[in-house]
């Protein structure tokens, strides 16, 4: 499974929700999450896909643990299990 299915499959299970999951690019700041995943009722929440077992590289790590300290939430997701489990956690009750 490649990365891209995990990114698709993300967004449609998002969008199914009323979500949106553009992709965030800030140039001049490397490793930042390579998704925003804009849910219903004002949340924004920061998302990774990886490759199934692939880790954050060192910058992702960085950008995640300042996100962290800052309030926010921050998920690596790299299979079809972390989308369902992301969906139950972040989803507004």
């Amino acid at each position: 499974m490649r990365e891209s299915y995990i990114e698709k499959k993300l967004r449609v299970e998002v969008e199914r929700l009323g979500g949106k999951v553009p992709k965030w690019v800030s140039p001049g700041n490397r490793g930042v999450p390579d998704r925003l995943v804009i849910l219903p009722g004002g949340k924004t929440v920061y998302v990774e896909t990886k490759a199934p077992g692939k880790p954050l590289e060192p910058l992702q790590e960085r950008w995640a643990k300042i996100l962290r300290s800052m309030g926010h939430q921050v998920y690596k997701i790299d299979s079809v299990e972390d989308i369902n489990k992301f969906i139950i956690e972040v989803m507004p009750k």
